[in-house]
């Protein structure tokens, strides 16, 4: 195998990994199996210091969390699209700000939310206008604060009823916002499930990605174990010169170090590229 310069970062999504032990140990576990970004869904449950200390030990960047999406208990997955839950919503931002300038992570994810029940009564322009004037006043508050917005499309299939649910409809929405900082979180699973024509969405719309997250399909499980063909994949984001992240977002199909048959490739090249810089400079 073959990598640029760039070669794509892995991060490790601590709230589908590692979930043999404790979310506070998963950090340690994550650095151990070789990865040097996280990411999660939601940190609020828990203490940002402490937090912000198990990441800083273990020599992890936070990448990536999402803003808070409601009550999850109740099938909230965002307030973004939804027109009674404005003020809700941003409250919400401010709240995530606050863990974001804790963990040093300067990207967060804005879930749309689920048209279901008495939503389903909004008019069409009604969601999106709500959605267009939130994803505006998020990426304001947080270009403030020198970060970055993301949006998701997510397959229907994993949530149904989800309001964002294609690449092409993110990018629309990013453009009538016109929110500089705000970017598309290009999940490859979902993605694979609505549309597919991965590789060629990727690189035309490469600029506008601001983050990646991967799962095998069917099964959302890792890497080799369903129908996308990885290999080729990440090498060919390689050769496009992405320099971002890649969010192993996954349910691992049993213990998650046997799930990373797939990252190893990667480190050892990485190994042997920092081996081959430093008897370079040691010349």
């Amino acid at each position: 195998m073959q990598f640029s310069q760039f070669m794509p970062r892995f991060s490790a999504n601590i709230s589908m990994l590692f979930t043999e032990s404790a979310f506070p140990d998963r950090f340690d576990a994550a650095a151990n199996a070789g990865f040097r970004g996280v990411e999660f869904q939601f940190p609020y449950a828990f203490d940002k210091a402490e937090l912000a200390d198990r990441a800083q030990r273990a020599g992890l960047e936070v990448v990536l969390f999402n803003l808070p999406p409601g009550d999850w208990e109740k099938g909230d997955r965002g307030m973004a699209c939804l027109p009674a839950r404005m003020s809700e919503f941003r409250d919400s931002v401010g709240h995530a700000i606050e863990y974001a300038e804790a963990l040093g992570c300067r990207r967060l994810n804005m879930l749309s939310g689920v048209v279901g029940g008495t939503e389903r009564r909004v008019p069409p322009e009604r969601l999106r206008e709500t959605f267009v004037s939130n994803l505006r006043y998020a990426a304001g508050e947080l270009g403030r604060h020198g970060m970055a917005l993301m949006i998701e499309p997510i397959s229907t299939r994993a949530i149904p009823g989800f309001y964002l649910k294609y690449t092409a409809q993110a990018l629309a929405l990013i453009d009538e916002a016109a929110a500089g900082n705000a970017f598309v979180q290009y999940d490859m699973f979902h993605m694979q499930v609505m549309e597919g024509d991965l590789a060629r969405t990727i690189e035309a719309n490469l600029p506008r990605i601001g983050h990646m997250q991967f799962a095998d399909n069917p099964g959302r499980h890792e890497p080799g174990t369903g129908e996308i063909n990885y290999p080729f994949l990440f090498e060919h984001i390689d050769r496009l010169g992405y320099a971002g992240w890649l969010g192993a977002e996954y349910l691992p199909s049993g213990d998650t170090i046997a799930s990373l048959a797939w990252l190893r490739p990667w480190i050892e090249c990485q190994a042997g590229m920092m081996a081959a810089t430093h008897a370079t400079a040691t010349s």
